[in-house]
């Protein structure tokens, strides 16, 4: 009976799979550090096994940005599914995983960014919690949160509120197409959410105390709403500095338009809910880097 030779296995440790999401997830070393809470050096080092071990490159990185390969975008996949069932495992044996119901509200322009795959990550992490996702206006979802029918929210409010948990602060700026023109002497055209809304109080007040006029030109409960008609060129919107589209314009500075306060994008939480889930979402989230809206 002959031989049988068996091929040497590759195994790829949990923990350099957990370093390389890191890195995916804010294509950054330092950021992956600060979130791991390890060197930076020991993120690399993960990384660079983790490469020896598949035997592909899977980021392509120089002294100023980080990208993902071809290789690299199929092992964050693997990745994702590999931590998955080992944490789920984990969790069974040791009696810790987390089950019940978790109802969570964002923002719409939230919503848009990397959002997704942090919660398409937490669902795999934990699937025994029956996600609930609610998206629409901050200011409905802060009603929701109060009445009891939501456990945790992702919302922008004015800055320094001393409310939630703060995971980014932001400067709210005047947003429009690259051939739109103001006139001094005519009403400001703006575009915005209904009320209650914060970039609709905020454009309105500051409009207002720099003594121009103005008359809403779109009313929509959708970042989607807004965008479309900014891009029509039927008005000008308010953004938050990091979210605006390339596609669009910063128009702050411009046609005598007055300055925008700051904004907070902050999670609150729902004391009587079960905090555990709410934690675990929460971490995942503050770490989130929010990138411009797309076009």
């Amino acid at each position: 009976m002959n031989d049988v030779q068996l091929s040497t296995e590759k195994t790829f440790d949990p923990v350099w799979l957990r370093s390389f999401l890191a890195v995916v997830s804010g294509l950054s070393f330092t950021k992956a550090a600060e979130r791991l809470g390890i060197s930076q050096p020991a993120v690399s080092q993960h990384v660079r096994r983790l490469e020896e071990a598949c035997g592909r490159m899977l980021l392509r990185r120089d002294t100023r940005t980080v990208a993902l390969t071809d290789n690299g975008e199929a092992m964050a996949g693997f990745a994702r599914t590999i931590l998955a069932a080992h944490d789920e495992a984990v969790a069974y044996f040791t009696g810790s995983a987390m089950a019940g119901r978790l109802r969570f509200g964002a923002a719409d322009e939230l919503a848009l960014s990397e959002l997704p795959t942090i919660l398409r990550e937490f669902r795999q992490l934990y699937p025994r919690i029956n996600l609930e996702l609610t998206v629409t206006q901050s200011g409905i979802l802060q009603r929701r949160l109060d009445a009891n029918r939501l456990d945790l929210i992702f919302v922008n409010q004015p800055a320094d509120s001393g409310r939630g948990l703060l995971v980014r602060r932001d400067q709210l700026v005047w947003v429009g197409h690259e051939r739109v023109q103001l006139e001094a002497d005519s009403p400001v055209p703006v575009i915005t959410y209904s009320s209650p809304s914060l970039s609709r109080s905020a454009a309105i007040t500051s409009l207002e105390s720099a003594g121009r006029t103005w008359r809403i030109t779109c009313n929509t409960r959708e970042i989607n709403g807004v965008l479309a008609a900014t891009r029509a060129g039927i008005g000008i919107c308010v953004l938050a500095r990091s979210r605006v589209p390339a596609d669009l314009r910063i128009l702050t500075g411009r046609f005598g338009l007055p300055t925008l306060p700051e904004v907070e994008m902050a999670l609150l939480a729902n004391p009587r809910a079960a905090q555990q889930p709410i934690e675990a979402l929460s971490r995942a989230i503050v770490n989130l880097p929010l990138a411009p809206l797309r076009p």
